[in-house]
């Protein structure tokens, strides 16, 4: 079951009438963690997904030849693991970047030309208050259980098309670990 701002903002009429693929090319992190969250989730509901994790440098869902993450139904447009997905999914359209020299964990937004969604949120102070609310948490999240070398690699990846809405300062064990 949806709780309100999942209701409001992932399984809302914008995302589902998108036409912009954000399950494509994105290859968000996952930590070990999240990992065995959803490979319950998967044998719990008898997905029939025998591959479901790329590892490189970071962990993340496995993609099809399109570039489409394994979770994602083309005939449905919806996530296959919704309930348990990961954490940047949950957060979107708000992502982050970390400053090492000022030691900031910086929130960004997407515009609305990549994410429709975003520009809902941004005319809509309450929604993106609640959203923002539930990404933080699952960022913070993330960010504390990724291990030092796939935090450095995700910093690298570039998100342009974001705006900048705010930071602030990160727990010193995380700027350890880059």
């Amino acid at each position: 079951m949806l709780n309100e701002t999942e209701r409001k903002t992932c399984a809302s009429d914008i995302c589902f009438q998108c036409a912009i693929i954000c399950c494509q090319d994105a290859k968000p992190p996952l930590t070990r963690k999240r990992q065995k969250i959803i490979e319950e989730y998967i044998k719990k509901q008898q997905l029939k997904i025998t591959k479901p994790f790329s590892h490189g440098q970071y962990s993340f869902p496995a993609v099809d030849e399109s570039g489409i993450c394994v979770f994602y139904d083309k005939k449905t447009r919806c996530c296959l693991v919704h309930a348990v997905k990961p954490e940047t999914c949950r957060a979107g359209p708000i992502t982050f970047d970390i400053n090492r020299q000022t030691g900031k964990l910086e929130w960004y937004l997407k515009t609305a030309e990549i994410c429709p969604l975003a520009d809902v949120m941004h005319n809509d102070p309450s929604l993106f208050k609640e959203h923002f609310k539930v990404a933080r948490e699952e960022i913070l999240r993330l960010v504390c259980e990724l291990d030092g070398e796939a935090l450095r690699a995700i910093l690298k990846i570039e998100e342009p098309q974001t705006f900048k809405i705010g930071e602030e300062d990160l727990p010193k064990e995380i700027l350890a670990k880059l």
